[in-house]
């Protein structure tokens, strides 16, 4: 991904063409009309226009800075959220060429029914309806042809255009956008790879049953006999992306306790198998019409195992229970993230507590659980320890909840919420609801 090959020259000249096309219209238009004060937001929209022409690849590295607002200049990422709506849809006959070629026949023969317009369409794929033999409503989802070929030309390309931008620009290097593009090609190849996308689905489906107080959060089922290497079809959900506030509360749903929910099987996949979810945008969480919360889309997963997970399940249990941070010593030096010699356990707690500390008192949109998870990352970058790309994932979805909780539950604070951690720390779980139902309703 690093290095050009011989073959990339002439799109890295398109990209640097249209990029540069694009700005400068944009800056064209802010200097006629000068509506604006502020000449970025104008440059920001020509970057983002830039990348809808460039097409399925750039428009994921939009969804990425869209998804990152705390990480991106605001101008650029206010701009970047058009890349989180529709982009424009393939055509519907190399659709069928392409299920076709994956299950042998074409839709019309092999679905009682499919429809020809696509529910939607995304910048590896789209979904179409259709209706199994039996009759049970279901989605196909179909990729693009040779997206595989096209995508990885064009990471190595961003890739390179990027850092030439941090080179001419340090505001830009002190953003590292090429690490944007780094974290894009990380998860890209997963997305890729349909059936282990489906596998994932169907093994997060199955563990969601493994307690039995998850059954308002649901994940679509897998149709085996109709999934290919480039097509999954699964059970159809009826229902509204989680971001859709006002029609949330017309519907009188509860949409803190909705969200609540959601995060609570989310924190248990992460820190009881190691596997979560990573790409909780909005059209990925939805709220179903019979009041269920609805996980969708499951090509990025992440996984965080060994002593990061131990990080990480310590961490919720100090945040949650007793806020002691000493317990977090011991795996910051194994880690490396504190050298031999510098500080003793009781002086590295302290620091840790005025980290992490003001997080325990405040609410969800107080101060921002993905950018102390960023800190985690920083203090490791200081003594030159990698830390998983994973955890970067883990932050991003921390980002999520937060701008979901700021509209549907601003007071709700999500280490005082001990319902989380009911099946992660039963025993600690049981003890702290029993205090709290002796301290009475004052303390509660």
């Amino acid at each position: 991904m690093r290095t050009l090959t011989w073959r990339d020259p002439g799109r890295l000249a398109a990209v640097l063409a249209v990029l540069a096309s694009q700005v400068l219209l944009q800056l064209a238009k802010w200097l006629v009309r000068r509506g604006e004060k502020n000449w970025k937001a104008a440059a920001s929209r020509g970057v983002i226009d830039a990348f809808e022409i460039l097409g399925p690849t750039f428009v994921k590295l939009g969804q990425v800075i869209a998804s990152s607002p705390g990480l991106f200049p605001k101008p650029l990422a206010d701009a970047a959220l058009r890349c989180l709506d529709e982009v424009k849809p393939i055509d519907v006959e190399q659709v069928r060429r392409v299920i076709t070629d994956n299950l042998g026949a074409p839709p019309e023969q092999v679905f009682k029914s499919f429809e020809p317009r696509p529910l939607s369409a995304a910048s590896i794929g789209q979904v179409h309806a259709c209706v199994l033999p039996d009759g049970r409503d279901a989605v196909i989802k179909v990729q693009r042809p040779d997206i595989s070929r096209t995508m990885a030309t064009d990471l190595r390309v961003a890739y390179a255009v990027t850092r030439l931008v941090e080179k001419v620009s340090k505001n830009a290097l002190a953003m590292k956008p090429s690490a944007a593009v780094a974290d894009l090609h990380a998860v890209t190849f997963q997305e890729l790879n349909s059936a282990l996308e489906a596998q994932r689905q169907h093994e997060f489906r199955e563990h969601l049953h493994d307690f039995d107080d998850n059954y308002d959060v649901a994940v679509p089922e897998i149709y085996w006999d109709y999934c290919g290497p480039q097509v999954i079809c699964m059970e159809r959900m009826y229902g509204i992306p989680l971001d859709e506030f006002e029609e949330i509360r017309a519907r009188g749903v509860d949409g803190a306790e909705m969200l609540r929910r959601g995060v609570k099987v989310w924190v248990e996949s992460a820190l009881l198998r190691g596997v979560f979810h990573g790409d909780l945008h909005a059209g990925n969480l939805w709220v179903l019409d019979d009041g269920r919360m609805c996980y969708l889309d499951f090509g990025i997963m992440g996984e965080v195992d060994g002593p990061w997970r131990e990080l990480l399940k310590d961490m919720f249990y100090t945040g949650m229970f007793d806020a002691d941070f000493n317990r977090l010593v011991p795996h910051y030096r194994a880690l490396g993230m504190i050298p031999e010699g510098i500080g003793t356990d009781a002086e590295i707690a302290m620091r840790l507590e005025m980290i992490f500390g003001p997080i325990l008192k405040s609410g969800m949109a107080g101060i921002s659980l993905g950018k102390t998870i960023g800190l985690i990352m920083d203090m490791a970058k200081q003594y030159q320890v990698d830390s998983p790309q994973e955890l970067v994932l883990v932050s991003k979805q921390f980002l999520y909840f937060e701008r979901y909780s700021k509209e549907l539950a601003p007071d709700w604070m999500i280490f005082g919420d001990i319902a989380l951690a009911e099946n992660v720390f039963p025993e600690r779980y049981q003890a702290a609801k029993a205090e709290l139902e002796a301290a009475g309703p004052a303390s509660s």
